[in-house]
This record gives structure tokens, sequence and C-alpha cells, in this order.
């Protein structure tokens, strides 16, 4: 006698297979879920899908950027062009990976769209690049800039050594994996205080910056494109840095699945 081999119930890459008539049944449809089935719990709102984007793209990198921007550029004039081009295709981008998370509902950003797209190979190879490279630099940097202005109001009269910038980037990388691993809605809570904790930061730039202005200080304005010419090298370097600083609109497509009524929020 042989065994019934089980029909599996997700195809490869693809969304829950439905029952005899075939049709596809997305995650967060009105269907019950299956028995035995994991699914993730919606617990994120409109306000703490909003604070995810602002808190991602209101990161470490819109502090760090402007430096590079304006080295690699060579003139205030260029540099504000650069920063404009990569807020465009920034801006094109959500638009893509909003519309991706309304037809895709499904968590994993690049990779689900690459598997659905172009299969497991690919797909694999994009999540490996992304776990053992791209995201460990990126949280590293991240990281240590967050232990250098922690310790920046201690050592104002000296240079910070680097063991402790070290030590408070350990420590602040493993509350945040703590956090996220205890509670989606302390998560939620927690970014949500820290965008506001940002946003208060970017305007204590902005706001006496365009005092200024309105005061008549717009000498820097004055031939604006006059300087250093930007070399072949430099404006990749310089688009670099700007995209740097936009990257963290798609993050929100990384946890379609707890994000209440995608079709309306993503």
């Amino acid at each position: 006698m042989f065994r019934k081999a089980a029909v599996p119930t997700v195809s490869n890459g693809s969304y829950l297979q439905g029952q005899a008539n075939g049709k596809l049944s997305s995650l967060d449809s009105g269907q019950p879920a299956q028995e035995g089935r994991v699914v993730l719990k919606k617990k994120v709102t409109l306000l703490r899908g909003i604070s995810i984007i602002i808190g991602t793209i209101i990161g470490a990198g819109i502090f760090i950027s402007p430096k590079g921007i304006l080295k690699n550029t060579g003139s205030v004039g260029m540099s504000l062009t650069v920063w404009t081009v990569c807020g465009i295709l920034s801006l094109f981008g959500a638009l893509c990976y909003a519309e991706l998370g309304t037809c895709i509902k499904k968590s994993g950003g690049h990779y689900t769209y690459i598997l659905e797209a172009f299969g497991p190979l690919p797909a694999f190879v994009r999540v490996w690049v992304e776990l053992l490279i791209i995201r460990p630099a990126a949280t590293a940097v991240i990281s240590l800039a967050f232990g250098r202005y922690i310790l920046e109001p201690f050592f104002m009269q000296c240079e910070i050594p680097e063991l402790a910038i070290k030590l408070i980037t350990a420590v602040g990388i493993t509350l945040v994996m703590v956090l996220n691993s205890t509670s989606v809605s302390w998560s939620a809570r927690i970014q949500m205080f820290l965008t506001f904790c940002k946003l208060v930061a970017i305007l204590i730039i902005i706001v006496p910056g365009v005092i200024q202005l309105i005061k008549g200080e717009t000498q820097h304005f004055k031939n604006a494109f006059a300087g250093n010419d930007a070399s072949v090298m430099g404006l990749p370097l310089a688009f670099y840095s700007g995209m740097y600083a936009y990257s963290g609109w798609f993050y929100l497509n990384f946890v379609t699945e707890e994000v209440e009524n995608p079709e309306k929020y993503v």
C-alpha cells in the first residue's frame, strides 16, 4: 500500500493555493486562516507605518551625506541639483513599491518580488547578499554614527575614544535586536517616539536656516555653481551619498503582512 502524497499548500514563490477551484487567495483576504498555518499579526497601523518610513529615511544618513555631496560636487548649486535628482528617483521608487505592496501582499520586500518575478535562485542570491554584505554594512554605519552622537556631549573638549564608540554601538544593536524580538507593538511605539525625535532634530536645523534666508543671508547662493568643477569620479559618489540619505522608502514592504489594510496604507 502506498501512502498518498500530501498536497503542498504553498506554491514555489506564489500565493497560497486555493481549493479545488484553483483560485488564489491572498493572506489578508476574508477567508479564515487554514488550520496549522502560521500567520503574522496585523499590528502595523497607518501611524506606525508612516513612522517606519519616516524613521528609516531620517536616519544617520541625513547627517552624514551632506558633507560627501558637497565635497564631491564642488559647489552649492550642483549639490542642490544632486539632492533634487536623488529625491525624484527615490519618489519614483517609493511609488513603484507602493504598487507592489498592494499587488503582492507578502512580507519580504526585495526578496519576495524577485522570487515572484524571476524565481528562487535570483531571490536567494539577493537575500544572501543582503544578509551578509549590504545589511551588516549599513547597520554598522548607522550604529557607529549613533554611538558617536550619543557620546559627543560627554567629550566636548577631547576626542571620543574609539573603544567607547564601539561599546555603545554594540549595546545599541543588542537593545534593538531584543526589542524587535520581544514585541511588535513596543517596537512600533519606540519607532514612533524616535521618529518624533528625528523630526525635532531636523526642524532644529531647518528653522534657523530659513530664518537666516529671510534675513537676507543668501551670499552662498550667489554664483551657486561657481567653485571646483565636479569630477567624473566625484559625481557618482555624490549621487551615492544622496541616495543613501533618502534610502528607507522600501522598508514598509518588508512587513506588508503585518499592515492593517495594505491596499489603503501601503
